[in-house]
């Protein structure tokens, strides 16, 4: 278990990433130490209740927070680090009428399944049982102006992009665009398939504990993952195709500018070896208000081997 320095519980749960927020912490970046964001998932008790989705009460996706890094001003860039994710001793599996790729098969009957979680392990179904593979799903800071959803769409800073590399031993680069970044945190799960078909997880309640470093001067346009083994790139647009296009473009011009590589060499590099997919369905522009668990648009993720890097 990793040591917590600071402990947010999740009664500092907000429902928009903001600058008009006030900050429940303020940290020193770069010392090491480690936050606890506790989340919270009442909305999934309350469907597991019975409740309809206009009868709950809870915020969908609440975000911990928001915590200001001292010295972190627009155009710096955070880095946080992952360095465990606890979890209750159980998740949720909800199925929400029009929401996710599965829509049209599942109908139009609410379902709600409570999932055990316990010792590392998660029992999806009798015989079922699956490692533990615990995520953030939520993480950002907040917008120059205005909100950004802890539902869709995803945004510059961040947001619900339900990453499955955002887990223990990862780091996340988010951009900074407000004084102090205001970093929060929400929407732990137990384990999610990459591409998110049912636009849930295993949604589980949990902390998160981290660290933060502050990198002055540099800003992407759109968060990056550092996994032992990858840098992973964020596509932001809509369509989907922009997205794409722009998480490709991202890699480029990380092995052109910052590596060394020639456009040429990197072109041919990316054609063998940059691997890309589906994040979560969260979309990049305001969903349907009549639908708004109908994604728009998707955040992609683009794939690049550290064993390239010069």
């Amino acid at each position: 278990m990793t040591a917590i320095d600071h402990f947010l519980s999740n009664d500092n749960g907000k429902g928009s990433f903001s600058a008009d927020i006030e900050p429940v912490l303020r940290i020193k970046p770069g010392t090491g130490e480690t936050i606890g964001f506790e989340t919270d998932d009442e909305v999934y008790d309350q469907l597991y209740e019975g409740k309809t989705l206009d009868q709950i009460t809870a915020q969908i996706n609440p975000v911990t927070g928001p915590v200001y890094v001292e010295g972190a001003e627009p155009g710096d860039t955070l880095a946080v680090h992952i360095h465990d994710i606890e979890l209750t001793e159980f998740g949720y599996s909800v199925y929400l009428p029009g929401a996710g790729a599965l829509a049209e098969r599942m109908g139009q009957d609410q379902m709600a399944r409570r999932i055990p979680v316990k010792d590392g392990k998660v029992t999806l179904l009798n015989g079922v049982e699956v490692d533990a593979l615990p995520m953030i799903g939520c993480i950002g800071t907040a917008p120059a102006e205005g909100e950004g959803s802890v539902v869709m769409p995803s945004f510059a800073g961040g947001g619900n992009m339900d990453l499955t590399d955002a887990k223990p031993g990862s780091t996340v680069y988010l951009p900074v665009d407000v004084p102090g970044a205001l970093l929060s945190i929400g929407d732990i799960h137990a384990i999610m398939s990459r591409g998110e078909s049912s636009f849930v997880a295993i949604e589980a309640q949990g902390t998160a504990i981290v660290s933060v470093d502050l990198i002055k001067g540099v800003k992407h346009r759109a968060p990056r993952i550092e996994t032992e083994d990858e840098w992973i790139f964020i596509g932001l647009g809509n369509p989907v195709q922009e997205s794409i296009q722009r998480g490709y473009e991202d890699v480029f011009d990380f092995l052109v500018e910052d590596n060394g590589y020639s456009r040429e060499d990197a072109y041919v590099v990316m054609s063998a070896l940059a691997h890309s997919e589906l994040g979560g369905p969260t979309g990049s522009e305001d969903p349907d208000p009549l639908h708004p668990f109908t994604a728009i648009g998707a955040v992609t993720v683009h794939r690049l081997p550290k064993s390239l890097l010069k």
